[in-house]
């Protein structure tokens, strides 16, 4: 596909690296020509500097030809102009990034007035992917299938669970729930494991379940499996703000460290119900003031990345809080797993799997099947898609074990009729299912792509 991406920040260079992986025909937009020159050189991209929401830009760009323009500068009110502009001038579909809270309402109708495909809120995105993870605090991470229905949980095994030194067919006898381990990290290696693979403590497997059997699964192995009662978060930015949102309503009590005093005013008044506080969370005085040592979980989001991490370092040697820590430019994800920092969350990475999703289902739109989710997972070494069958194929009917899987994928999970099913090789596939399938081979547009 031809696409258009304009603003090489964090967020647009993220996209622009994933999708040119995908083979897609990309061409950048920015005003900044020292950062067009880089990105461009450095992704063998065509780049083009300029104002994106000029038209004579943007057809320097090639937008008659565009089958989708994507607009992630830092101003809202450009993207949407960019979008507006491009669709005008002959792009195909558009995606504009929308960060500010007092447009959230107001997204239907943008939508529909301007023709956008979709918006992207990588703030919105990550809070919800924390929140996610505060009513779950046993998972490293969290993603989900068919509409909730399904869960995919990354968990660390402890030194002392009943797991280790078992086969995943010991587990599957032993503790008797309806969960798949699909993949397990080990250190710098990614497994996709059967019956006979032992399970060590630190392993980080990655499961597969329903709600109901997600937690049915951790209550047996003796974690817990019930969200957090409150919260301490550090930096009252705007995730701080879509978090608390989501938290509140649930019972969870909210507590905001801010060092803007002009900020904790504002968050006072659009969050009546979280208790705001004015200071510094880098004197640790401040945050045993606070309770740090009994909060049930801590969230650092400041601006700044090693804050971030010294934050949610003292924290976890201070407390047993469930940590989620908030990382943007650090780029040594390797240097970084080694501290340890909890649940790790990348807003850039975020927005790039939104979008990736999106293109791989606008590929295959007229085919049998869609890309319905897509995660990247264990740091981006293995995919998690959600295919829908959409039409019989010589795929439905056969069972699993009659068809030629290509190595290195599995097909974990069917969601038939709301029912979950977790396959063995008996399993079939019907017209109307969706299909979860954990690979190590990235790139996959369609269900037949994991045949041989």
């Amino acid at each position: 596909m031809q696409i258009i991406i304009v603003g090489c920040g964090k967020v647009g260079s993220t996209i622009a690296e994933q999708l040119s992986v995908e083979g897609h025909d990309i061409v950048i937009v920015d005003t900044d020509e020292e950062v067009v020159k880089a990105l461009a050189t450095r992704l063998d991209l065509m780049g083009v500097t300029g104002n994106g929401a000029t038209h004579s830009i943007l057809e320097e760009a090639g937008v008659e030809d565009a089958d989708l323009l994507i607009a992630v500068t830092e101003s809202d009110e450009l993207n949407l102009l960019c979008c507006m502009v491009g669709k005008k001038a002959g792009a195909e579909h558009t995606i504009a990034r929308v960060r500010n809270p007092e447009y959230s309402q107001d997204i239907g109708f943008m939508k529909k007035e301007l023709g956008l495909a979709m918006t992207i809120n990588p703030e919105y995105a990550a809070s919800t992917e924390m929140a996610r993870l505060l009513r779950f605090p046993s998972a490293i991470e969290i993603d989900t299938f068919g509409r909730g229905r399904v869960e995919l949980l990354e968990y660390k095994i402890p030194e002392d669970n009943i797991l280790v030194g078992k086969t995943l067919i010991d587990v599957g006898r032993n503790i008797k729930s309806d969960i798949l381990i699909c993949a397990v990290e080990r250190g710098e290696e990614v497994i996709i494991p059967n019956g006979s693979f032992i399970i060590q403590s630190g392993d980080i497997v990655s499961i597969v379940a329903s709600t109901e059997n997600a937690k049915d699964f951790f209550k047996k192995v003796g974690c817990n499996s019930n969200g957090v009662r409150d919260t301490m978060i550090v930096g009252g930015g705007t995730i701080a703000y879509y978090l608390a949102k989501q938290l509140l309503p649930l019972g969870i009590k909210v507590k905001i460290i801010e060092k803007s005093y002009e900020r904790c005013e504002e968050l006072s008044a659009i969050l009546p119900e979280a208790v705001i506080i004015h200071g510094d969370a880098a004197d640790k005085d401040v945050l045993l003031e606070e309770g740090i040592e009994k909060c049930a979980s801590f969230v650092s989001l400041t601006g700044i990345d090693e804050e971030n991490a010294f934050l949610s370092l003292y924290a976890k040697s201070v407390s047993n809080a469930k940590i989620v820590t908030k990382i943007n430019r650090i780029a040594f994800d390797d240097i970084i797993e080694k501290f340890d920092l909890g649940s790790m969350i990348y807003p850039k990475h975020i927005t790039a799997e939104y979008i990736v999703r999106y293109v791989r289902g606008l590929q295959n739109s007229f085919g049998n099947n869609n890309v319905e989710a897509l995660y990247k997972i264990i740091h981006g070494k293995v995919e998690a898609l959600e295919f829908y069958i959409r039409e019989d194929s010589g795929m439905t009917g056969a069972t699993l074990e009659a068809l030629p899987i290509k190595d290195g994928v599995l097909v974990a999970g069917i969601i038939r009729d709301g029912k979950v099913i977790i396959p063995n090789g008996k399993s079939t596939l019907h017209k109307n299912d969706s299909v979860i399938i954990i690979t190590r081979i990235t790139g996959m547009q369609n269900l037949e792509d994991i045949l041989k």
